[in-house]
């Protein structure tokens, strides 16, 4: 019976994806562990450590189809030990004589950790091929509307026109930043371990450097430079910028929530056939898929919060701080891949009102234009005297209710420095964009030539 928005068949489309549990499955955790302990025994034997037969016994029956959870489950509950009932699970399937070199020289935490990390580099995967689709997403749409003139806000009110695909081409830069980060963090992340009960590899004997070195290449990892038991950066790295993703595509949602307003009207998620909106008021099509992101990228922060106590270590190992990461780590990794997952739905049929943008350029009555109104007048009056004058006539038509064009046609100074065609020519707001379009073409290019939206 689950009871986690994780697995509760409920609510668990919300909270992860179908993938992304598979990863962090029970059967996927043992199975990552007897991996280690199957690549083990062969590198041993390479090495006459252990017999061939007792390797090749161990790697044939290392497999977690081939024993019971439940049992093993009861044996953790019993033993107080997590991971001594799998070992004695496996071991119970190979010849007594070959179960015997099973586990030989490891920790507990070596052989958990490197698990782990197997678990994170298979979500590592996910996440590289999801943001990149999310990219080719966003890619498409700042150069689809590279030109296509909105408002831009500032302080949540009217500022200046920008274009939606100068909007695009933000989250589009910073979406490749993190991509950028994923793959940086991949040598000091993908690493194994192999170090014993204290860090210093006694237990393994005078060939333990030469082991190591051939067991991490049989797990295709790299090997530390040193224990990393006590030293939890590694992990917490990679929450720190599982975070920042999630933060992100969190703030995109959020953006798209808002200006699905209403009174707004610019954007809007996908709608699906069958979706209802209200159990009362059967007009309403509600932004669930945003809204669903927004509220899962903020729990995700809490979590990556949460992975920072496991950084108190105390001593040579401490189990206190590392079980935080055993809740933490793969609800960050669930959490971020149904963000992911949802916001790769929502850009991919992102639905973009243009109109509704041309329109609400038009709802402040042209007081949108007054930079570039104090701009085109100080080449005339000089730039404070403009700035003072239009200042004038902002405050004077917000007043009287007039537009800012009504207001400067009334002032004599203006007038006789701007001719009424020159002033219509100002207020269009269509026409101040600034250099958005070469900008976006800029990050365009950039993205293009990283090749992080192509995967």
């Amino acid at each position: 019976m689950a009871s986690s928005v994780f697995d509760m068949v409920l609510l668990k489309h919300l909270w992860s994806t179908d993938e992304l549990r598979a990863i962090f499955c029970d059967e996927t955790r043992v199975q990552k562990w007897y991996d280690y302990e199957a690549q083990l025994a062969l590198a041993q034997a390479e090495l006459g450590i252990v017999p061939q037969a007792a390797a090749a016994d161990i790697a044939a029956h290392a497999s977690v189809s081939l024993v019971d959870l439940e049992r093993i489950a009861e044996g953790i509950r019993t033993t107080k030990h997590p991971l001594v009932p799998a070992l004695r699970a496996l071991q119970q399937n190979c010849r007594p004589e070959h179960g015997e070199w099973l586990h030989f020289g490891p920790t507990t935490q070596d052989v958990l950790d490197t698990g782990t990390v197997l678990q994170l580099r298979d979500a590592h995967r996910v996440f590289l091929r999801d943001l990149a689709a999310i990219g080719r997403e966003v890619f498409r749409l700042a150069d689809t509307h590279k030109a296509t003139p909105m408002v831009g806000r500032t302080h949540a009110v009217q500022a200046l026109p920008i274009t939606f695909g100068h909007k695009c081409a933000v989250w589009l830069a910073e979406l490749g930043r993190h991509h950028a980060r994923l793959r940086e963090v991949e040598p000091r992340l993908f690493v194994g371990s192999m170090v014993g009960a204290v860090g210093t590899q006694a237990s393994y004997g005078s060939q333990a450097f030469e082991l190591e070195r051939r067991l991490m290449q049989r797990l295709d990892l790299a090997v530390p430079e040193i224990n990393w038991q006590p030293a939890r950066d590694r992990f917490t790295e990679y929450a720190n910028i599982l975070g920042m993703l999630g933060g992100t595509l969190g703030k995109i949602a959020n953006e798209i929530l808002t200006l699905a307003h209403n009174e707004i009207g610019e954007l809007d998620e996908p709608f699906s056939d069958g979706k209802v909106g209200s159990s009362t008021m059967p007009h309403k099509r509600n932004p669930t898929v945003c809204e669903n992101v927004v509220t899962v990228a903020t729990s995700l922060r809490y979590n990556v919060a949460f992975i920072h106590e496991a950084m108190k270590q105390e001593h040579e190992r401490d189990g206190m701080a590392w079980k935080v990461e055993w809740k933490a780590l793969p609800e960050v990794c669930l959490s971020l891949g149904v963000i992911l997952a949802q916001m790769k739905y929502v850009l991919s049929g992102l639905v973009v009102n243009v109109e509704r943008m041309r329109a609400n350029l038009d709802l402040l009555g042209g007081y949108l234009l007054s930079e570039r109104v104090m701009f085109e007048l100080s080449d005339k009056v000089g730039k404070q005297s403009a700035h003072e004058l239009v200042y004038e006539a902002s405050m004077h038509g917000l007043a009287q209710g007039i537009t800012l064009e009504q207001s400067l046609q009334s002032m004599p100074r203006v007038a006789q420095a701007m001719s009424a065609t020159e002033l219509a020519a100002v207020l269009d707001p269509t026409t101040y964009v600034g250099l958005a379009p070469q900008i976006v073409d800029r990050v365009l290019a950039q993205a293009r030539a990283s090749g992080w939206v192509d995967g």
